[in-house]
């Protein structure tokens, strides 16, 4: 994964483009009927239930838009929520209140939906001892919070981009050659540009987690649209010599029988990718 000041360097860089893109060369609504000197205290409404996330982040966009903004909280990320329950209070600038407002809300309805399915994935795969992870199937530009969100409904964040990790898949396998091949040329690319970056491959049979097995050095083998029974036996002739992680069309009902077949982890797409924002609203007081 990315360093922690990566991390942070990828929050401002969505915070000042999302910004850029709703306020443009002025928020002219609030510039028109708020006087400048106008102040005054908003309160985040929940109007759903389930794992608040963005909290953290709300923060950052509050003190990116004018510094001078007072947040005052009383949920924090993490916690389970209902309807009518207030996280937090902002005092200061009313014109600087409302042009956070839009991001805020965006960020935070998303962020909880996110954590709230990831915990829901969490808790049944409780007594078990696999994990759930992520993918890069994120919305473009918002990956950074969606990945944080991940994290804050208990799940664990896969490789965050091309570029911190090599994973080779089927196509990458097809036009390479074989999985042998490809495990070959990547060893041999890491080694000539001298870079450290752990290996997942990709089987979508049991002679292909052979194949990967008899090319060695791989962290993690992903084990593709296995069902039940290839699993288990994948997961018997790995042994420990790699990680193992199940993927493909994984839900709520397959879940756990997945994670009693043994695999250290299991990725989900769904939850980035499917889910309904929670219904948040940042209301005057």
């Amino acid at each position: 994964m990315i360093s922690e000041a990566q991390f942070q360097e990828e929050l401002q860089l969505l915070i000042s483009n999302a910004i850029r893109e709703d306020v443009g060369d002025g928020d002219h609504s609030s510039l028109a009927c708020i006087p400048a000197d106008a102040v005054g205290t908003a309160k985040l409404l929940v109007k759903d239930q389930g794992i608040i996330a963005g909290v953290d982040f709300a923060k950052m966009i509050f003190k990116y838009v004018d510094p001078n903004l007072k947040i005052e909280v009383f949920i924090e990320d993490g916690a389970t929520v209902k309807y009518g329950d207030v996280v937090f209070h902002v005092t200061g600038s009313s014109q600087s209140i409302l042009k956070a407002e839009r991001m805020v809300l965006n960020s935070m309805q998303r962020m909880s939906a996110i954590a709230t399915k990831t915990n829901s994935y969490v808790k049944l795969l409780e007594g078990s001892n696999t994990k759930i992870l992520d993918t890069r199937k994120t919305t473009p530009g918002f990956r950074v919070a969606e990945k944080w969100a991940v994290k804050i409904g208990g799940g664990e964040n896969h490789r965050f981009a091309l570029y911190d990790m090599i994973m080779l898949k089927d196509n990458h396998i097809d036009f390479a050659g074989g999985v042998g091949l490809a495990i070959a040329k990547t060893k041999s690319y890491l080694a000539e540009n001298n870079k450290n970056l752990k290996i997942i491959v990709e089987a979508r049979d049991l002679n292909e987690v052979n194949e990967i097995l008899l090319a060695g050095g791989v962290y993690r083998i992903l084990l593709d649209n296995f069902d039940y029974e290839m699993t288990r036996e994948a997961v018997k002739i790995i042994g420990t010599q790699s990680l193992t992680e199940s993927s493909g069309n994984i839900n709520e009902e397959t879940i756990k029988q997945y994670a009693d077949c043994g695999v250290n982890y299991i990725s989900s797409g769904a939850l980035t990718h499917s889910v309904y924002n929670m219904d948040l609203s940042l209301k005057a007081i």
